[in-house]
């Protein structure tokens, strides 16, 4: 399976970067955000690999801890934790002032707006701010205003560009589901399979988000929803493996989720897959721009009406995070279902994992879609349904 040719010369770049007007629409966008808010500066910050605007802003994914400023009409200024990351930092944030962190990144942050004469009440914040980060800055510029909810918004309509790095993010997700398919056999480990996943694209550049698996035995079912930590319990014949995988170019990742029998599968699956197979049909069938997430759990009524339950969310936002609308099924809330109505450009994961109500089987079929003006645009190319593993072993 092959990239077409604009995406593989993304992904053979060095370092690939978006395009200049496209980091200017987030910037200007993030201007706005200030204005609304009647903010004069941003502080925007990530730790752990965890943070998204940082990359989003400036192009350098958070390793350890970076904290950036953004003023407008001046270049950012990105501090970065450890002192041995600044060199590539500096490489990829090429437009921010790119320093260490020093002892405290935070407080090196809070020197800046000093240098750049912010005042009270007139800071914004974006990202994980820790309580001892937010009590630097709230001491110096008083309580900073919360923009998290206004950029998860911001990430939930994907502009062009952004879509053909998820599309390489599915391409390689679905290169992981592809090779446990086919290398699916009784004696591996779960451990062993997730190696057997991630050879299948880190080579090419892609980057492990996730990659969870079930096993148990379809005449004996133990475990209707996929581990988070696999164990070391061995493939055998009789069993059935689902699996949700996640891989990502940089920050932008695809989600696919696939059950596979090895053998042939008893009723009770055949039955579950189905109800899987129909509520991810039904709500394709509705999603749409404008459509309304009560739509969806309403399509999603077939999962009950073949009873049976759910045990994850129905559908979430993905891309630059896990968005909104993250929706429940009906006798398996997440919550109350917002108002807002799906708009072209989103993209969602629709991911009808059916189970028994006991909740000791179940299964996992699903992947990201795009919403467009009238309907889905699949972004997967891994073929959907509840594939057979045969074998003699």
């Amino acid at each position: 399976m092959n990239l077409p040719d604009p995406l593989r010369r993304i992904v053979e770049t060095e370092y690939p970067r978006f395009s200049d007007a496209e980091m200017a629409r987030r910037r200007r966008a993030v201007e706005t955000l200030l204005a609304e808010t009647g903010c004069e500066h941003l502080v925007f910050c990530g730790a752990n690999r965890f943070g998204s605007a940082v990359q989003w802003l400036t192009g350098w994914p958070v390793t350890a801890e970076a904290i950036g400023v953004l003023t407008p009409g001046r270049p950012d200024a990105l501090f970065v934790q450890y002192h041995n990351h600044v060199p590539q930092a500096r490489r990829l944030a090429q437009d921010a002032d790119v320093a260490w962190g020093g002892q405290s990144s935070i407080r090196e942050a809070a020197a800046e707006l000093e240098r750049r004469s912010a005042k009270s009440d007139k800071v914004a914040v974006i990202g994980p701010l820790s309580a001892d980060q937010h009590e630097v800055l709230a001491a110096r510029f008083g309580k900073p205003a919360n923009l998290n909810k206004a950029y998860v918004q911001l990430r939930q309509v994907k502009s062009a560009e952004e879509l053909d790095w998820l599309r390489i993010g599915a391409h390689f997700s679905d290169l992981g589901m592809m090779a446990l398919r086919d290398g699916l056999c009784p004696g591996p480990t779960e451990r062993e399979l997730g190696d057997l996943v991630e050879r299948a694209y880190v080579a090419q550049g892609g980057v492990n988000v996730i990659h969870y698996f079930g096993v148990t035995p379809m005449r004996d079912p133990q475990l209707a929803v996929p581990a988070q930590f696999p164990s070391t319990r061995r493939v055998q014949t009789g069993d059935i493996v689902f699996a949700e995988i996640s891989a990502a170019f940089w920050d932008y990742p695809g989600q696919v989720l696939r059950s596979f029998a090895l053998g042939e599968p008893t009723p009770l699956y055949r039955d579950l897959h189905a109800a899987a197979d129909a509520a991810f049909d039904a709500i394709a069938a509705v999603l749409r721009d404008g459509a309304l997430p009560a739509q969806v759990l309403e399509a999603a009524r077939v999962i009950e009406d073949a009873g049976f339950s759910t045990i994850d969310d129905l559908l979430h936002g993905y891309g630059g995070g896990y968005l909104p609308p993250i929706l429940g099924s009906g006798s398996r809330p997440a919550g109350p279902v917002p108002d807002e109505p799906f708009r072209a450009g989103m993209t969602v994961v629709i991911q009808p994992n059916v189970v028994t109500n006991d909740g000791r089987a179940g299964v996992q079929t699903g992947e990201m879609v795009l919403v467009t003006q009238t309907g889905i645009e699949r972004m997967h190319a891994m073929p959907r349904g509840f594939a057979v593993i045969q074998s003699s072993s």
